[in-house]
């Protein structure tokens, strides 16, 4: 998702109306040296948006060790998280596709629909163990075109020590969350963050409220999605969380929270290493807090996921896939959950990484749950997200009330 978690949708339908054209002008061509399907192949290239160290150093010595398993040399590049469509639009233009493609899974629809990937089925890779919300990020058309070794989510982080001196528990409901943010509220002090933001990452915190309560991205503007945003504007109406979630991003709710800034944050499992080196920090994480009592939260589901693009050579797609096969097998997956702080993809493996990381627990247990942003809605994801943060921004600065910002969102989801 952006950020860690990068939740955002980074290519328009224009670039990818243009991806579409040049795939058919090009034929899909294959990536350096494809050569015919019987040249013997010993070296393919990856492409990923793992720009930033250790990440980038961690993925290397994956795909290498995956392509030594395979019988070849991986070739792996990173690109700025902005640049990577625009990379793809040049390789495609060039006849230079990667063999093997990183995307984030909300990305993952718009490129499939282009003709650029192939179905996974096709390669015999095992699907069993993952859970339904993780293969329909992967999914376009009732065919897996992508697998995420592991994935991501969101839930409340708190402050073990402010909570302790106010005498407030950990909050599970949303009447325990409005009231706990009121008594942790103090000068200096705001008792809960969200990142409110302009940008889809604004939208990805708040579908955890909105689903929760029963709302749904196909109709914005229902009770249930008005008691979500409301929930939201109160908050701010009677001072416990700060005007300022309205620029924030999820960076900068870490910063307050790492401040003693805000007592409470909705963030992912990407920050707990730079929460881990804060000796004075004492910290838990818990579920997003529901509506009411005894409900499961739905979070959306964060992660990239890696494809076997279109190729000349049905050798090179076959080594790629072995590598992606390879990424995504039990025990990669509980070292790139290792690494990232992120949730290993299938069930059983997630199960056991909580057990030996308790910090994660919540995150591994949510993510049962969680869903993919663009399973309902496919490539017209993109329009109810700038619907959904369209409405937080006018609600949150009292523009509208939350059913009218709501009634706007839905105008702009079902747009042209």
């Amino acid at each position: 998702m952006i950020s860690p978690a990068r939740p955002s949708v980074r290519q328009t339908g224009a670039l990818v109306g243009a991806l579409a054209l040049l795939l058919a002008a090009t034929g899909c061509g294959g990536g350096a040296g494809a050569g015919s399907a019987t040249d013997e192949v010993t070296t393919i290239t990856a492409l990923d948006y793992y720009t930033d160290e250790p990440e980038h150093a961690q993925w290397g010595d994956l795909l290498t060790a995956c392509g030594k398993n395979a019988g070849v040399t991986v070739e792996h590049t990173s690109v700025p998280a902005a640049s990577l469509t625009p990379t793809v639009l040049r390789q495609a233009s060039s006849r230079t596709l990667p063999d093997l493609l990183m995307l984030d899974n909300p990305d993952l629809q718009q490129i499939a629909q282009t003709g650029a990937l192939t179905p996974l089925d096709q390669y015999g890779i095992d699907f069993s163990g993952f859970s339904k919300g993780i293969l329909s990020a992967g999914t376009y058309q009732g065919k897996v075109y992508g697998l995420a070794p592991a994935v991501n989510t969101v839930a409340l982080f708190y402050n073990k020590d402010m909570l302790s001196e106010a005498g407030v528990a950990v909050p599970t409901t949303w009447d325990e969350l409005k009231t706990a943010a009121a008594e942790l509220t103090r000068p200096g002090r705001y008792g809960m963050a969200v990142d409110a933001n302009a940008t889809f990452e604004g939208s990805w915190q708040f579908l955890p409220f909105l689903w929760s309560n029963g709302g749904h991205e196909k109709q914005l503007d229902t009770p249930q999605a008005a008691q979500a945003l409301r929930l939201w504007v109160d908050l701010v109406k009677n001072g416990s969380m700060s005007k300022s979630v309205l620029t924030w991003n999820q960076s900068d709710l870490h910063d307050q929270f790492l401040a003693g800034r805000t007592a409470m944050m909705i963030n992912g499992p990407w920050r707990i290493p730079a929460l881990n080196q804060a000796e004075d920090l004492h910290w838990g994480v818990a579920r997003v807090p529901v509506p009411r009592a005894g409900q499961t939260p739905v979070t959306p589901l964060g992660g990239e996921v890696w494809t076997v693009p279109q190729n000349a050579s049905k050798s090179r797609q076959d080594k790629a896939a072995r590598v992606l096969a390879c990424l995504n097998n039990s025990s990669n997956m509980l070292a790139v959950a290792k690494d990232h702080f992120t949730v290993p993809s299938r069930t059983t493996v997630a199960s056991r990484y909580a057990e030996r990381v308790p910090s994660m627990a919540a995150f591994v247990d949510s993510v049962q749950r969680a869903r993919s942003r663009t399973g309902e809605l496919g490539v017209t994801w993109p329009r109810a997200a700038t619907g959904i943060y369209t409405a937080v921004q006018s609600a949150l600065t009292g523009e509208q009330t939350p059913e009218e910002a709501l009634r706007r969102a839905q105008q702009i989801a079902t747009g042209p």
